[in-house]
């Protein structure tokens, strides 16, 4: 069994899936602060850097670049050569276009993980860690509790109560009013999208594997990321570049069902602390930790905090729309995090939001939420 990394092993060499994209590049700047030598393989997929896939003014140039898809073996048997420890990023994101775009997230996320594990079981190599970026969205709706039953795990929204504009989540047993609490990691997960389902098959294949190789891995479940170098042009990103996109294109903000659906909007450099912690985890087995602000706000939280940020009046368009496979309340419950990884988010949401901002004045957007929303509406997803 491989001895797992530890602070006195550094500087290693880090392979990062997907280092050129959001969360990725900013790991990559992290690692190269650190000290340890970093190797990107990225397909440059179109959707996220555009049609000319070019590679992105702030990859740093001491990173060493490798243009290939996880789902490609020589790729990958390329890209591990001489690597101590991988941060897997590499994946398809976003629930809306994952529900019609079903054979192409379970390709690149199932695929290429199981791709990736392949080749380290029948290649020669030195790696001692594997970190893989997971999501909130393996837990489905986040935990409840009922006054009268006590926790409950309430089971998916059906579509007939949603067309009604009830928006709410009951009690299944009593029908009662359920509070919101923070979600554990032990909560049973329940993914209600394609998206959350390829990312809980990704966990299972990665414990299946460290299990059976002596690997260590590390699960970090994000909540909801934000933060500068997110994709403003990509309709399925994360909400606030989607809404800042908005304002600056002259646009009103849509808000779904009526906006007080709870999140946990947790900053970039806040994940990046979880990868860095979770690099340097000294643990033989697989641990699983949950990454976010352990705070819940709302969408209209989040919309009036970036108006406020762009002067722009509080004009948003509810249209009682809603989307399939969006649940409506989850945040992270963070004392396991604390108390074995260390981690402790010290981005404030003001700040965060203040800095996504201001980088994306500077930035070209495109705003094609209308054309996302008509691949939904075709499917009668939305």
């Amino acid at each position: 069994m491989n001895k797992p990394l530890t602070l006195h092993s550094s500087p290693f060499t880090v392979l990062v899936t997907g280092g050129a994209g959001f969360i990725g590049s900013h790991t990559c700047d992290a690692l190269l602060e650190s000290g340890h030598r970093v190797r990107v393989l990225d397909m440059l997929d179109p959707q996220v850097h555009g049609p000319d896939r070019k590679l992105p003014s702030w990859v740093d140039p001491r990173v060493e670049f490798l243009q290939g898809d996880v789902r490609c073996r020589d790729d990958l048997v390329r890209s591990i050569e001489d690597v101590d420890a991988v941060f897997h990023l590499a994946a398809q994101t976003g629930v809306g276009q994952s529900m019609y775009e079903i054979h192409g997230y379970c390709d690149v996320n199932v695929g290429g993980t199981a791709m990736l594990l392949d080749v380290l079981a029948n290649t020669p190599h030195k790696i001692k860690r594997i970190i893989f970026s997971s999501s909130r969205a393996v837990y489905g709706e986040g935990a409840y509790q009922c006054a009268s039953c006590g926790p409950v795990h309430p089971p998916l929204r059906e579509r007939v109560a949603l067309e009604r504009s009830e928006w709410g989540i009951f009690c299944p047993s009593c029908g009662g009013g359920l509070e919101t609490l923070p979600t554990p990691e032990g909560k049973p997960l329940s993914p209600i999208s394609v998206y959350a389902e390829t990312k809980r098959v990704q966990e299972q294949l990665l414990r299946i594997f460290s299990s059976a190789y002596g690997v260590p891995c590390t699960i970090l479940r994000y909540f909801n990321v934000y933060g500068t170098r997110q994709a403003l042009g990509n309709p399925y990103t994360g909400i606030g570049p989607i809404f800042v996109a908005r304002i600056l294109s002259g646009h009103r903000i849509s808000i779904y069902e009526d906006g007080l659906q709870g999140r946990d909007f947790v900053n970039v450099r806040d994940v990046v602390q979880a990868n860095m912690l979770a690099l340097e985890l000294d643990s033989p087995g697989v641990e699983t930790f949950n990454v976010g602000s352990g705070q819940r706000l709302t969408i209209i939280d989040l919309a009036r905090h970036i108006c406020r940020e762009l002067d722009a009046p509080e004009d948003f368009l509810f249209q009682g729309q809603f989307r399939m496979g969006d649940i409506r309340n989850c945040y992270a419950d963070l004392r396991n995090s604390r108390a074995v990884l260390g981690y402790q988010p010290s981005v404030s949401f003001d700040s965060g939001v203040g800095e996504l901002v201001s980088w994306a004045r500077g930035e070209r957007r495109d705003d094609r939420l209308h054309e996302a929303e008509a691949a939904l509406r075709l499917r009668k997803l939305m």
